[in-house]
């Protein structure tokens, strides 16, 4: 039965990454869109092989029992058939037939078999099969520190006359830290992300996950936000459309000025599509 475990492991994992990657968008908590193919080839690959490693191991099983039943025989048919052996000699094979036996045995426990801990590497693949994993969200957004917003080299294009202004958080931090111009000061934005609390209570975080390739290689962007008399701040991983204004602190257009908004007017939204990405939100359906 242990023999069957790898391919069973293999096929369990096949399944399931075709299950999330062919049924629904849930492949999208853990990797790029665009990767999709890949994890449907990688499911198909795995699969096959799960299933060619179980016939293999059938196959080999009967080759070796035959084997075993036709070395047996010969055996049995020389014994037959009267060969001459001295006492010596057959003391000897006999002593060298016990070696090799011991040899093989060593303590006379099977040590091909799979060890049990391996079992353990089923609960992944079950997982991916019968339910997905949660996605990341605030509990992952608490523990990490904002990633590095990348300098923006070209200078900035004039901001559209449009109020509210639909930014990204990373444009909307850009412009705060970056922008000689200032011209973010003054303007009305309006960003999009999901609710992480701060930990000192004071105001909470509007935050993406942005996946580079999968879940691995995740990075976060946060916004603090501010909401004037408020009670307490929304539920954690709650995703808003937040309205408002740059929350004056430090020098804008420099790395002392804080990401961060004085909020007008939040909005719950459906989890976009494109949830581990910094993009504007595109909705379902």
């Amino acid at each position: 039965m242990r023999r069957l475990l790898p391919s069973l492991l293999l096929k369990l994992t096949g399944l399931g990454l075709l299950r999330i990657a062919l049924f629904g968008d849930t492949y999208l908590r853990y990797v790029k869109p665009g990767l999709r193919p890949v994890l449907i080839a990688s499911g198909a690959v795995l699969l096959l092989l799960g299933i060619a490693a179980a016939f293999s191991r059938k196959g080999g099983s009967g080759a070796h029992a035959h084997a075993t039943h036709d070395a047996h025989a010969g055996h049995a048919h020389d014994a037959r058939d009267g060969h001459a052996h001295d006492g010596h000699e057959g003391h000897d094979a006999h002593d060298a037939h016990e070696g090799h036996d011991t040899h093989e045995g060593q303590d006379g426990h099977d040590h091909s078999g799979t060890p049990k801990i391996a079992w353990l590497l089923a609960l992944p693949a079950l997982s991916l099969l019968l339910f997905a994993p949660p996605a990341l969200g605030a509990y992952t957004a608490a523990r990490s520190g904002p990633g590095p917003v990348a300098v923006q080299k070209k200078g900035f294009e004039p901001l559209p006359a449009t109020s509210p202004l639909p930014l990204t958080l990373t444009d909307f931090t850009k412009r705060v830290q970056q922008d000689r111009s200032r011209a973010i000061q003054g303007r009305t934005v309006r960003l999009t992300g999901f609710v992480t609390p701060d930990a000192a209570g004071d105001g909470w975080y509007l935050t993406r996950i942005i996946f580079t390739c999968c879940a691995a290689d995740s990075q976060t962007v946060k916004i603090h936000v501010y909401e004037p008399g408020s009670a307490e701040p929304p539920a954690a991983d709650t995703w808003l459309a937040v309205t408002g204004t740059w929350h004056p602190a430090g020098t804008l257009g420099t790395a002392s000025a804080p990401a961060a908004l004085d909020v007008r007017e939040t909005a719950p939204i459906a989890r976009p599509i494109n949830a581990f990405s910094d993009d504007l939100p595109i909705t379902p359906g």
